[in-house]
């Protein structure tokens, strides 16, 4: 698992002799929540040594001139300024205010130097944006939240994003993913530095999981159907809003098109300013997703299934669930019901290459044989020559892939095309 496997830095940098392993700063701005704000606060900044908890000091800094308003309007009063960084060996960024802002310049060159002195760099959520804007992601694999994850890889396109890790690992950079996250993240830090019985005992105090994984919640088999929230200004909403209620009719992007009175080219371009992803991989992406809430909450069949999402065959269903959500239908619907009885009785679990010879006919496997590529076959719902653009990603943050390897380095990871932007939490 990526949680587990902290990748070892290229050039190991040795911490500068003023910092000290034992001293975190924490970086708080105005306009941050105070949820995420507060989480390193308590995991840092309590004396636990009763309960078995190495001590660490915390020193809480102010990244740009006061009040820090949070949220619900309240004030806070950091009592150490930037300069108080160039102490700590950890350095977090709980959370950004904005992702659409750029961070003080101030706060940035702070982090850099803090980096190039040896200190650990902590982005928990949307502070992911923070350690990008001062070029400490650049060519590393992390991540943010689900809703951020498509703005962070197209407005840092060197940076290696994978929405579906609750946090990345990589060795002087750490992320997480949204709010709770954040806690495991930092119970992982614990973890690293003092063991795991140190870590048991503080997840103990704060009552939650010691350690948890993004397959625990079903996080890395979940797509989102909406948009960034800048697209709702745009004439291509209402285009948008109409595709996402007419799922369940067979049209393509020349029909999307011509609704929002453009030309395909035009439309492509716009589409794709907006929302990072070609406008043929955002429709098949909301015909998957479509599929996977109906195997989630209905007992249609596979072949239902494909109809009412708007493929043209159950073949051309299968090919793209399983291009990007790593199972056939039925092994999913198999295995989300494994998890979630119903009626209190649990249903035994088909494992997966099981339930997949069990659905798909032999006629049938040759479609869904090409591996990491589309086929011609599995295509057909879509036509020669979208599938064409559809086989081509926008760029390598967006290549529809669902990796399940440990994230490393040089490991350069995809987010998922069409996912919005919105408050965290």
């Amino acid at each position: 698992m990526s949680q587990d496997s902290a990748a070892v830095p290229d050039a190991a940098r040795k911490l500068a002799a003023r910092r000290r392993r034992e001293i975190v700063a924490v970086l708080l701005f105005s306009g941050g929540p105070i949820f995420e704000s507060s989480i390193p606060l308590s995991v840092f900044g309590i004396d636990r040594q009763d309960a078995g908890v190495p001590r660490y000091r915390l020193l809480v800094c102010a990244g740009e001139d006061a009040p820090l308003r949070t949220t619900g309007g309240l004030e806070l009063s950091a009592p150490y300024g930037l300069e108080a960084i160039s102490r700590a060996g950890t350095v977090v960024v709980p959370a950004w205010r904005s992702i659409t802002q750029a961070p003080p310049p101030a706060a940035l060159d702070a982090l850099r130097r803090a980096h190039e002195e040896g200190a650990r760099i902590v982005g928990l959520c949307t502070g992911a944006f923070v350690l990008a804007a001062a070029g400490l992601l650049d060519g590393r694999p992390a991540t943010t939240h689900w809703m951020y994850a498509p703005t962070l890889a197209k407005r840092y396109p060197s940076v290696h994003v994978d929405p579906r890790e609750l946090f990345v690992d990589d060795g002087d950079v750490l992320t997480s993913a949204g709010t709770a996250a954040g806690i495991d993240l930092c119970l992982h830090i614990v973890r690293t530095d003092h063991g795991a019985d140190a870590a048991n005992a503080l997840a103990r105090r704060l009552v939650v999981p010691p350690r948890r994984t993004a397959s625990d919640l079903g996080h890395q088999r979940y797509l989102d159907r909406s948009l960034p929230e800048e697209i709702g200004a745009d004439p291509l909403a209402e285009v948008v809003a109409w595709a996402l209620e007419h799922l369940h009719e067979q049209f393509d992007v020349e029909t999307l098109a011509a609704r929002a009175y453009m030309s395909r080219r035009t439309f492509d371009r716009r589409f794709r300013s907006l929302t990072g992803s070609a406008p043929l991989q955002w429709l098949i992406t909301q015909r998957v997703l479509q599929a996977q809430r109906l195997l989630e909450t209905s007992d249609y069949s596979v072949d239902e299934v494909a109809g009412r999402c708007g493929f043209r065959s159950p073949v051309a269903l299968r090919g793209h669930f399983r291009r990007q959500l790593g199972a056939s239908p039925a092994a999913y619907r198999a295995a989300y019901r494994a998890r979630r009885p119903q009626n209190g009785a649990p249903e035994p679990a088909l494992r997966p290459e099981r339930a997949e010879r069990a659905e798909r006919p032999e006629r049938e496997r040759a479609a869904l044989g090409a591996g990491a590529g589309f086929s011609a076959t599995a295509l057909a719902g879509h036509g020669l020559a979208e599938a064409a653009e559809a086989a081509k990603p926008t760029s390598d943050a967006y290549a529809p892939r669902m990796p399940e390897t440990a994230v490393g380095r040089a490991a350069g990871r995809p987010v998922l095309p069409g996912q919005r932007e919105r408050p965290v939490g």
